[in-house]
């Protein structure tokens, strides 16, 4: 079957103040998405500091890539590699799936540690990589693959300036709560949080989620 793989590796966990804590949360962040996203093949840490899981639509992995990382901000961050292809079960006990979509995503997580070493593009934390072999002639996920990528270069360079309060703003935003809401909560006035939503961009941030999210 054709579809949307994401790896994940958790970055510096082993310099972690509390290692156990931000292990806590990981896994805690993946149960939520699996949840709220029921992919076809939930994601798992599988060895490591590493996850992988398998997503309907390109749409449900890029809301599931912001996701976990906004779960681990700022006291841990995730790079993520997603790659569009065909995934084929090798096995079922335990369940084993290998293909051009998985090559795919692992290809996109060497592009982000690729680029993590230079100075342009050292914020970018997701990646997206189509194989072109799994898709006929015309429009489609391969030919999408540098507006997406774009996409994400801005999205993760906006995400990785915030602040802790800003981040606690748009994990409160992407969750449906209101200004209002989020102003008693964090204890500061709705004018506060509306500043801090057009200065930081977090409402350019919702707006590409929004849109990227209805990717097929």
């Amino acid at each position: 079957m054709t579809a949307t793989t994401v790896i994940g590796d958790l970055i510096g966990s082993r310099v972690s103040g509390d290692r156990r804590a931000l292990h806590a949360r990981f896994e805690r962040a993946l149960d939520e998405v699996n949840e709220q996203l029921s992919p076809p093949t939930p994601m798992r840490i599988t060895v490591g500091d590493e996850y992988q899981g398998v997503f309907a639509s390109l749409g449900d992995a890029l809301t599931a890539s912001l996701a976990v990382r906004l779960a681990l901000l700022p006291e841990g961050d995730i790079r993520h590699g997603i790659g569009r292809g065909e995934v084929q079960v090798l096995g079922t006990s335990p369940r084993v799936e290998d293909g051009p979509g998985w090559w795919a995503a692992r290809a996109a997580i060497e592009r982000v540690q690729e680029a993590e070493g230079k100075a342009a593009t050292r914020t970018l934390r997701t990646a997206y990589v189509a194989d072109l072999s799994s898709q006929g002639p015309g429009p489609g996920p391969a030919s999408d693959e540098p507006l997406v990528n774009a996409s994400l270069l801005l999205r993760d360079e906006l995400v990785t300036a915030l602040s802790e309060r800003s981040l606690s703003v748009l994990r409160g935003l992407l969750a449906g709560q209101t200004q209002r809401d989020l102003a008693d909560e964090l204890g500061i006035s709705p004018s506060a949080v509306s500043q801090r939503v057009r200065a930081d961009g977090l409402g350019t941030i919702l707006a590409a989620h929004e849109l990227m999210g209805g990717l097929s």
